[in-house]
């Protein structure tokens, strides 16, 4: 179900989980849309509505760049922090060397045991630079 997110200007319309006990969120990009010779980072922005549940069991997040070398690990959902405010949950970072070619794969699931999920909102995903911090 569609809501309106209201923290922007840009009434973007965001995706809100309903009722369900798969989990899988999947987006791609073409790597030759980015400048080579830069490390990038992917999240998906997110936050838990109430009511929310079936939440316990954490959802994987994986990135794969061209070639089929992947990133992989889980988080909980399952956190007070998430609730009622948007929160970044890192997928992976990935650098572009000349030429790269093919496409950045980034996905959130969780197909685990038949548990029924609610409250879960998404906002996007994000792909941008990593900041570089000197000193």
């Amino acid at each position: 179900m569609p809501l309106n997110d209201s923290s922007s200007d840009a009434g973007i319309e965001v995706a809100s989980l309903q009722n369900v006990c798969w989990l899988e969120v999947l987006g791609k990009l073409d790597a030759s849309y980015l400048s080579p010779g830069v490390t990038y980072e992917v999240a998906f922005l997110v936050m838990m509505k109430d009511p929310s549940y079936g939440w316990h069991v954490s959802v994987n997040l994986r990135l794969v760049c061209p070639g089929g070398v992947s990133q992989d690990h889980k988080v909980s959902l399952n956190d007070s922090n998430l609730r009622n405010r948007w929160v970044e949950l890192p997928v992976g970072t990935f650098s572009t060397g000349e030429g790269l070619k093919g496409e950045i794969e980034f996905s959130m699931f969780e197909y685990g045991g038949g548990i029924w999920k609610r409250g879960l909102v998404i906002r996007g995903a994000v792909i941008r630079p990593v900041r570089l911090v000197c000193g």
